[in-house]
């Protein structure tokens, strides 16, 4: 049986820096998880991925504890949707640490924007969503630009290695993950609530990260383990924050500001790794976004029109 959904009232401005907020806190996570990456003991994606997961519960906890929600977050009607939702999530969460540790930020920033273009394709061939020639168009433009910043580490020509190609295919994988994922919490919402989701997602993937244990995990100093577990803090109030954003705010109006990261991701990569942006990385993420964004102005036009429809359906007086 499908709850009803409490919502907070509207604040358009409280939800898109509640929106800001959680990409800033997301992107120094990442950059986080790149630093654990490139340092001399170089932990393994698994470890990441328990760390990451495993200090969020906390948080989470907190959060729901003081929502009052506690008891009705953490009930759950689909346990295995959860499970099948975790699993897919892990692997998108694994794949994009292990893509941070083989390719610079940004590009690894860009790649991920196909996410949303891939769950455009993903919805029309699982749930049946009807996608038209607009949309359609916008997810080839944005494959597109993806195509022109993974082509440096695809190029057959000298001087392109075994890691930058691996990574161009890790990256990739990483974002068909993400989207199948946010396939699943699709058909999770129709039953479960936002808290049950981010929760039984965080203790699934800690557990399949402790599974990576006898996979080589290293152990820490003092500064390493200070960062993993940073990682998992960051994790969990960005979550919390972008969570809280949408509701106040409807999703078109403060999805756009997911690019923000992209801005972020350049000046990480320059002052804290050395990583100068290319020209071609630039001009493949300029069409990414730009797909993205006029698809989900699209969704908006669209949900306006069904809105108008509702109402001229409903019997007046």
């Amino acid at each position: 049986m499908t709850r009803p959904v409490q919502t907070a009232p509207q604040s358009p401005l409280r939800g898109i820096m509640l929106k800001c907020l959680s990409v800033v806190v997301f992107t120094f996570m990442g950059a986080a998880v790149k630093a654990t990456s490139d340092g001399g003991l170089g932990v393994p994606p698994g470890q990441q991925v328990f760390f990451r997961s495993l200090f969020a519960i906390p948080v989470i906890l907190i959060w729901l504890a003081a929502r009052g929600e506690l008891g009705s977050g953490l009930r759950t009607h689909r346990p295995m949707g959860h499970f099948y939702r975790g699993i897919i999530g892990t692997a998108s969460m694994g794949l994009g640490f292990w893509a941070l540790a083989l390719l610079p930020f940004p590009e690894v920033t860009a790649i991920g924007y196909a996410a949303p273009l891939m769950v455009v394709i993903f919805a029309a061939m699982f749930l049946g969503e009807d996608v038209r020639l607009f949309r359609l168009s916008m997810v080839v433009l944005g494959m597109v630009g993806v195509i022109i910043v993974l082509s440096p580490h695809l190029s057959t020509g000298t001087g392109i290695g075994y890691r930058e190609t691996l990574g161009a295919v890790v990256t990739l994988g990483a974002a068909a993950c993400t989207a199948l994922a946010q396939i699943f919490v699709r058909k999770l919402v129709r039953e479960e609530s936002i808290s049950a989701i981010v929760f039984w997602f965080s203790v699934t993937s800690t557990l399949l990260g402790l599974l990576t244990l006898p996979f080589g995990w290293v152990m820490p100093d003092a500064r390493t383990a200070a960062l993993l577990v940073g990682i998992g803090l960051m994790g969990g109030v960005a979550q919390i924050l972008m969570t809280t954003a949408y509701r106040y705010a409807d999703a078109s109006l403060v999805a756009p500001f997911e690019y923000v990261s992209m801005l972020l991701a350049l000046l990480i990569g320059w002052f804290f790794f050395g990583e100068a942006p290319t020209l071609v990385m630039l001009a493949g993420a300029a069409l990414v976004i730009t797909a993205g964004i006029l698809i989900i102005w699209r969704e908006h036009q669209l949900g306006l029109e069904r809105t108008r429809q509702r109402k001229a359906m409903t019997p007046q007086g």
